[in-house]
């Protein structure tokens, strides 16, 4: 819905104004001006997003040292004015006697010491974004502390004004820094809130990458700092729900109530699963990790138990929207899963693709078809498809897949597999891409020059491999080799820049007549990432030595290159078969298909330029 209204209202900025408006008016009246101005802070936060994480946060440094310096300078002062003996609380023995003459009470009571410490954690939402070293020095030197004397202080004051339990925090600062101290408070909630939703940035794109959310925009704000991302409809989504619950509760108690059961849950899911990081990447004992997990899961599940008592006072919130996100994220997934396994299942066999002779059986145009495909290893059934349909294809083939895989970088020298399909006359080639799910994929890399000089290399590759040099064998296909794309020595084919040049090779035949060519000109002029595509033009090296057949495959590679290249995909209609139960038929007929269709299509994810894109439609049933 959220998305719905986004498209909606994008460009008329005139009904933004007049609802923004309405709004305004609305949530003054019916909640009162605090929550106006939460509210307020709350939409200028996230529509600042768009400008980078960098831009955005370059003061938020500044302002949290500002910040921890005052509520520890402030803790210290109330310990000294009010009750300098406080300093016994940090002593075990308060902590028995509390729960001694309590009770269930003071059980009850933890979840309002929870909040505590998810204040502080809100301050880590990020710390994907910085090295463990630097997260445990900030914390041992300038946070633990400053937190420390601030509750301390809140303590000492409380000590003697017991009727200002609600507001101690704002009671116990001195009059004369009130207002500054205020003004610092204000931003060091923003700086808290702009973690978390730099954060759920970083969460979506890994959720993403690995098939576990649908896709979405993602822009890159920097290129030179990894993980600096930007998701708008995230970004909007955000900001809808944030400022429904500001306004629907109105009240800091239940929306601590919701934020406590959030942060307790994700603690102890977290404690959960780095029990499984001890024993599978750590290589410890399974003793260890159980006590570890006893130690820490008992604690946070004596929290989380008792902020569950506050389950009806807010705190459903977080498990409603958890149930939400894990629905789309499994229905996603499932969707995905079971197209994989259709597409697995219906792969064309080699046996079919060799009874076709060389010419595949069909006429072979200029240029370089890329066959986008899931599977790593076989022919997708969309290319048998397409040829029915139309019994044309280009001289060279590529089936690429490009996999993202469960670590976070893969090094440039690891990305390219190249293989070969069937026997060197066909002229067909594998390309498996990988990267990891925190690599970036950016929009200026020059992706099919690249590609070509990995088919060059494993072409060279293979000429010099004796064994696969011989006849074809088709007990050696799904071979693929890793091309090395950062070693300039032994480059096959030179690349002479031909800067923002256009025109077409004369010598070089051309697929494109000269309609298509003004049609892509005029693309090009509109689109000003395609007009940034840097233009190169391979040449073949004159070497008496090089083997008359591989020099005439690339040659014939060289030559379809510059003939253009030709992107196909299969645009699938996935559907639940008549014999399936109804759950099935809701998750792929209705969820899976909703979320399709409303989520970023798979051309533009892969940054295909929209003039040389093919798309093939094929209904899937699952």
């Amino acid at each position: 819905l959220c998305i719905l209204i986004f498209q909606t209202l994008r460009g008329n900025f005139g009904l933004i104004i007049f609802l923004g408006l309405t709004a305004i008016i609305a949530i003054y009246f019916y909640t009162g001006s605090v929550v106006l101005l939460s509210c307020i802070v709350l939409v200028g936060l996230f529509s600042l997003q768009h400008r980078g994480t960098q831009k955005v946060a370059f003061m938020f440094a500044p302002i949290v040292i500002i910040w921890l310096f005052c509520i520890g300078g402030i803790g210290l002062y109330n310990i000294v004015h009010w009750n300098p003996n406080i300093y016994q609380a940090i002593s075990p023995y308060y902590i028995v006697k509390f729960f001694r003459t309590t009770g269930t009470d003071g059980w009850i009571a933890l979840g309002g010491i929870l909040l505590s410490m998810t204040g502080s954690e809100a301050m880590f939402a990020d710390l994907g974004h910085f090295t463990s070293a630097s997260v445990r020095l900030a914390f041992i030197t300038i946070i633990y502390p400053c937190l420390i004397l601030q509750y301390m202080g809140q303590a000492a004051f409380l000590s003697k004004n017991m009727f200002h339990t609600r507001t101690s925090f704002y009671d116990s600062i001195p009059g004369p820094v009130f207002w500054p101290v205020f003004v610092v408070a204000t931003l060091a909630a923003v700086v808290g809130s702009q973690a978390v939703i730099s954060a759920t940035f970083s969460i979506v794109k890994q959720c993403h990458a690995l098939g576990c959310f649908p896709r979405v925009k993602i822009v890159h704000t920097s290129r030179w700092i990894h993980g600096q991302i930007y998701i708008p409809e995230i970004n909007w989504i955000l900001m809808v729900l944030c400022v429904a619950v500001t306004v629907a509760f109105g009240d800091t108690t239940l929306i601590g109530n919701a934020y406590g059961i959030a942060c307790m849950t994700v603690m102890l899911v977290t404690t959960f699963l780095m029990s499984f990081i001890v024993i599978f990447v750590w290589q410890k004992n399974i003793i260890f990790a159980l006590l570890f997990l006893l130690f820490f899961g008992s604690i946070e599940t004596v929290y989380l138990s008792s902020s569950l008592m506050k389950v009806h006072q807010g705190g459903w919130v977080p498990l409603v929207l958890a149930f939400i996100f894990m629905s789309v994220m499994f229905v996603w997934h499932y969707g995905t899963k079971k197209k994989y396994q259709f597409d697995l299942q219906n792969k064309v066999s080699m046996r079919s693709i060799l009874s076709l002779g060389p010419n595949l059986g069909i006429v072979r145009v200029p240029g370089i078809g890329l066959i986008y495909t899931e599977l790593v290893t076989g022919v997708p059934a969309v290319f048998t498809h397409f040829v029915t349909n139309l019994p044309a294809f280009h001289e060279v083939l590529v089936f690429l897949c490009v996999k993202s895989v469960p670590v976070p970088y893969v090094q440039p020298d690891e990305r390219y597999l190249v293989g070969r399909i069937g026997p060197k006359a066909y002229r067909m080639y594998r390309c498996i891409v990988r990267y990891g799910y925190k690599d970036v994929q950016r929009d200026d890399e020059n992706f099919e020059n690249m590609l070509v000089m990995s088919i060059a290399r494993f072409i060279m590759m293979e000429a010099e491999d004796v064994s696969s040099s011989a006849s074809y064998d088709i007990a050696n296909e799904g071979r693929m080799a890793v091309i090395r794309t950062t070693d300039d020595a032994g480059t096959p084919l030179g690349m002479r820049d031909l800067g923002g040049l256009a025109e077409s090779i004369s010598t070089t035949r051309s697929s494109k007549s000269e309609s298509l060519r003004s049609l892509q000109s005029s693309y090009e002029q509109e689109s000003p990432s395609a007009g940034r595509r840097r233009r190169v033009r391979f040449e073949l090296p004159n070497e008496d030595a090089m083997d008359q057949q591989v020099k005439d495959e690339l040659l014939a590679l060289v030559e379809a290159k510059h003939a253009g290249v030709a992107y196909i995909m299969g645009h699938s209609y996935i559907k639940a078969r008549r014999s399936s139960n109804f759950v099935k038929k809701f998750a792929i007929d209705v969820a899976y298909s909703f979320l399709r269709k409303n989520c970023r299509g798979p051309s533009v994810s892969l940054h295909i330029p929209h003039i040389s894109l093919i798309e093939v439609g094929m209904i899937y049933y699952v």
